[in-house]
């Protein structure tokens, strides 16, 4: 705290990052929830990080361990596992022949539509009991200080 916060106290937002942090929690808690009960019971939530750098279009091994903020060894192993049990694919690299494009199987993207489904429904949620307004002003102001992208951060 700075000598102002002390002499002030600590403004209400001040615990906006945990209060994210948690949210963020509870998301993927809930969108794991959905793909279990989808049966899709032989994921872990890091696997669904993995999908959501997938799709649309796929990714190199490199790629995948960029948007994780893992080694490629972590990322590869992620990848094998995918692939090992059906949801994921090799695929010949379009502009690269030394890489290989990893895809989403017809699995994977069966899998990814229970995934967008449980996040419909944590949003539906949030929204029965904030208000759909109160969820739309909520999800804008996000939109205008979070750039899409990374969902993991580098450190983990």
């Amino acid at each position: 705290m700075s000598d102002s916060e002390f002499a002030t106290g600590p403004r209400p937002y001040h615990d906006l990052a945990v209060l994210l942090l948690a949210a963020s929690a509870a998301a993927t808690d809930t969108i794991h929830a959905g793909t279990q009960a989808a049966g899709f019971t032989d994921l872990r939530p890091t696997h669904g990080f993995v999908f959501a750098r997938l799709a649309p279009h796929g990714a190199t091994v490199g790629e995948i361990a960029d948007y994780l903020g893992v080694t490629k060894q972590a990322a590869s192993q992620l990848v094998e596992e995918l692939v090992r049990k059906g949801y994921a694919e090799r695929n010949a690299h379009p502009n690269d022949a030394r890489a290989r494009l990893i895809t989403l199987s017809e699995k994977g993207w069966s899998c990814t539509r229970a995934a967008d489904a449980a996040a419909a429904d944590f949003a539906n949620q949030w929204a029965a009991i904030l208000g759909e307004s109160t969820v739309t002003e909520l999800r804008n102001a996000l939109t205008r200080v979070v750039t899409l992208g990374r969902v993991r951060p580098t450190s983990w």
